[in-house]
């Protein structure tokens, strides 16, 4: 699994922010119910967000996530998979996933992926641009939600695996790349066991052969999973983002130079520099999108906005549990930077 269940995603909460978080029992198009979370904004930015969880399916993690959405202004929804095995009543930490994961089905998922973008639409306001992020099982998903004509403003999966087969049939999106109709943002951690270089360059090759706009960023020295769940003081998980965040260092540096003649007018907006800033990659292809989703920002759909807070989620932001005081001097660090 990516998420302990007593994670908290790393997005820090904006302290008066009016949210209205309520647990929901959906009805997929079989009939067969499952559970949701939706956050509501206040103030909405005129985009929504379905968010696809990992192999443990919605759990508070993913309730927590979707509230910090809402209280950047992005009315969100995240799902779970497991109604038809699993019921829809409150699962402990002994929850055992993984039977469910391999009775899951995609064409069942696909039907509540379909369902729970109808009920992101009929929310009012409507939003005007609808996105779906994932994690793991849910990245997967996220990218294959893509092909299923739901003129969805783009998807942007985090370490979702783009080739081969998998446990419950979804089908690989590399393998599905001419289906895909809207962009995609990709992430990855480089030191990911599962997802290698090899995996995220064919999915690349697919994109760029169907036409998709997109963009791979890869995160250095990440595993699996990074900066969703606290990684024990030492472990391999601490370690790697320790070396990801000296590399970042001096590009943190270097980055303050340039800025000082570009810096954001308005610090409560993601403007294009501060987007660049939250994504720190050590490859990137297709870099234009970020900066042209950026500039969209200034309109009413919320296009860059939402890529812009979803990259937040893996963008070394906020400390781990149990950090070293190396990483409290890095998070000092990058919290100067993105307030400079």
């Amino acid at each position: 699994m990516c998420t302990d269940h007593d994670s908290h995603p790393p997005i820090a909460p904006i302290s008066g922010a009016a949210v209205d978080g309520q647990a929901l029992v959906l009805t997929g198009e079989d009939g067969a119910q499952f559970k949701a979370y939706l956050a509501r904004p206040e103030g909405s930015t005129g985009a929504g967000i379905v968010i696809l969880p990992d192999v443990r399916g919605l759990h508070p993690f993913f309730e927590e996530l979707a509230m910090r959405f809402a209280e950047r202004g992005i009315l969100a929804l995240a799902i779970d998979y497991f109604g038809r095995t699993a019921g829809t009543g409150e699962r402990g930490n002994d929850f055992e996933h993984m039977p469910h994961v391999e009775q899951a089905r995609w064409p069942n998922i696909a039907g509540e992926i379909r369902t729970a973008v109808a009920h992101l639409r009929a929310q009012e306001p409507a939003p005007r641009s609808v996105f779906t992020t994932g994690f793991c099982m849910g990245g997967r998903l996220s990218s294959m939600s893509a092909t299923l004509g739901l003129g969805l403003a783009g998807v942007i999966p985090f370490y979702g695996w783009p080739i081969g087969e998998n446990r419950n049939g979804t089908p690989a999106p590399a393998d599905n790349a001419a289906k895909i109709e809207c962009d995609v943002l990709a992430l990855y951690g480089e030191a990911d066991a599962g997802i290698d270089k090899d995996a995220r360059d064919a999915f690349d090759r697919a994109l760029d052969k169907a036409g998709v706009r997109h963009e791979t960023v890869v995160y250095p020295g990440a595993p699996h999973g990074a900066r969703v769940h606290p990684a024990p003081h030492g472990g391999a998980a601490d370690r790697g983002l320790i070396q990801a965040r000296r590399a970042s260092a001096g590009r943190i540096r270097r980055r303050r130079a340039r800025r000082s003649a570009h810096r954001p007018l308005d610090r409560g907006r993601l403007t294009a520099p501060s987007i660049r800033g939250c994504l720190r990659p050590t490859s990137r292809r297709n870099s234009p999108l970020r900066g042209r989703l950026a500039r969209r920002m200034s309109h009413s759909s919320g296009v860059g906005f939402v890529f812009g807070q979803v990259a937040r989620v893996n963008g070394y932001n906020q400390p781990l549990m149990n950090e070293s005081a190396e990483v409290q001097r890095l998070d000092r660090l990058e919290h100067q930077d993105r307030a400079y």
